[in-house]
């Protein structure tokens, strides 16, 4: 958002939003075989999402910020904001444990509730999840045009350093 705009931003969101949903969807439908394969094969799926971090991480700590006419430009890449984030989260197995636990505390998925009723869970976590990154997005395009490229480029290091500490930290949890 704060490099490239709010559509660009406000669709990196909805990519995480659509993620999960679909865990939601897993969790929500009591489909414990689909979590249940997903959960075992968490060690690989770690794997990938820490290289992927790393990856992410590296080429955010190097990148120069953009001036604001160039980033204007390269923001015509919806789909790759979309699917990236979308498919960064799927990389995430904490989030399938998180949503099986809190779905499971709320009784959602037991085979108690009607199938309307956790398709009306699974509506609201991706509709709260849209709705956060709407309001996230949108604040920090309020304040976009107050960070000079000095601060663009402090954010890039400190936030690349950090996606590379955590895809570090995926792949020694593997050891």
């Amino acid at each position: 958002t704060l490099q490239r705009g709010f559509l660009y931003g406000l669709i990196s969101g909805l990519g995480i939003a659509t993620a999960d949903g679909f865990y939601g969807c897993i969790a929500g439908f009591g489909l414990t075989v689909i979590a249940s394969f997903l959960v075992s094969q968490q060690s690989w799926i770690r794997g990938i999402g820490g290289l992927f971090l790393i990856y992410l991480g590296c080429k955010t700590l190097l990148t120069k910020p953009a001036e604001r006419a160039a980033a204007a430009s390269k923001a015509t890449d919806f789909g790759g904001a979309y699917v990236s984030t979308f498919l960064l989260t799927l990389t995430n197995p904490l989030t399938i444990l998180s949503f099986v636990a809190i779905f499971a505390g709320l009784g959602v998925g037991t085979g108690k509730n009607s199938p309307l009723a956790a398709l009306l869970v699974v509506c609201g976590v991706f509709l709260g999840s849209a709705i956060w990154w709407c309001l996230l997005t949108g604040s920090i395009n309020l304040f976009r045009r107050k960070f000079t490229s000095r601060w663009l480029l402090w954010i890039n290091r400190i936030s690349g350093g950090a996606i590379t500490l955590f895809g570090l930290v995926a792949l020694l949890s593997l050891l």
